[in-house]
């Protein structure tokens, strides 16, 4: 690995291992910094090797244990070790290419054991057994294994059509069920609101009746003891055909009322004076069952 260079000094930058031999047999290791070799007693560079961390990116695709094919992008970052950069330097042709065979050996032993779901929830120990295989393996050619990292799982195409299919149903399912039970609340208070509507629309016609029914008690009491001669009976009357003409007077008034036929003479007075007072004899009546 590397050039030899015939030279009587060389350069070896920083962040760099160089190679010394002599007379083609390994002597020992340069530092970074300015050496002085004697080409003439057979002593030369034989090569420089970078200590700098190199990244290498390998995808394999594998199949799981529930039978889908995926791809698994992982990255290596590794370097040189220096006091073992003879080992890296004489031992190894291509790294990358050595790695990128433990990693597939790996892969491919551990994920056809895991099911889909499984390898995407630990992606991080597929991550962790492939570093511990290539730590082993590895140091021994004088290469340290910095990182490994679980990049991608991609499964295949239409599989992940399939898996965002399932994930939209379910969250449909979830979503209609958020949305009748907030129909069933909305339609829960709309019905107590009614009803307490109801219930309050009766009470005011309740209250609205007793005070008509008190107002006419009392108008009729008075008429009574300030016109002598007079019955109650003849009292309500008056005050039933009074409101009467008052209530026609108001539709007469009125410019957003159509026409109104109604019947009209001193008989249908009578019966409408009848009809009044009985109903709110019926009222006060039924207000007093309640009461009681």
């Amino acid at each position: 690995m590397g050039n030899t260079f015939c030279v009587l000094f060389a350069c070896v930058d920083q962040a760099s291992i160089g190679v010394v031999e002599r007379w083609g047999r390994f002597e020992k290791l340069a530092e970074p910094g300015l050496h002085l070799f004697n080409p003439f007693a057979g002593q030369w560079l034989a090569g420089v090797l970078s200590t700098r961390i190199s990244s290498l990116d390998v995808r394999i695709e594998t199949k799981t244990k529930d039978n889908v094919f995926v791809q698994l992008v992982c990255s290596i970052q590794y370097r040189v070790m220096k006091q073992h950069a003879d080992d890296a330097f004489y031992e190894l042709q291509n790294p990358k290419e050595q790695i990128q065979a433990y990693v597939f050996d790996v892969v491919r032993a551990l994920v056809p054991r895991m099911n889909l779901d499984d390898l995407f929830e630990q992606k991080g120990e597929v991550a962790k057994a492939v570093l511990e295989e290539l730590e082993k393996v590895m140091g021994e050619y004088g290469y340290s294994i910095e990182h490994i990292l679980m990049v991608d799982i991609i499964p295949d195409a239409a599989v992940r059509k399939a898996m965002n299919e399932i994930n939209a149903a379910q969250r449909l399912q979830l979503a209609s069920v958020y949305k009748g039970e907030a129909e069933k609340v909305l339609q829960v208070k709309r019905a107590e609101a009614e009803a307490e509507s109801k219930y309050l629309g009766g009470v005011g016609v309740a209250r609205q009746r007793q005070a008509i029914t008190d107002g006419l008690r009392e108008n009729i009491l008075n008429f009574s003891h300030k016109v002598e001669g007079t019955s109650a009976k003849e009292v309500m009357d008056l005050i039933m055909i009074t409101q009467y003409f008052d209530t026609i007077k108001d539709l007469g008034n009125s410019s957003k009322n159509t026409t109104v036929f109604i019947p009209h003479g001193p008989g249908h007075v009578r019966d409408i004076g009848e009809q009044i007072r009985n109903g709110l004899m019926e009222a006060s009546s039924a207000e007093v069952n309640i009461v009681e």
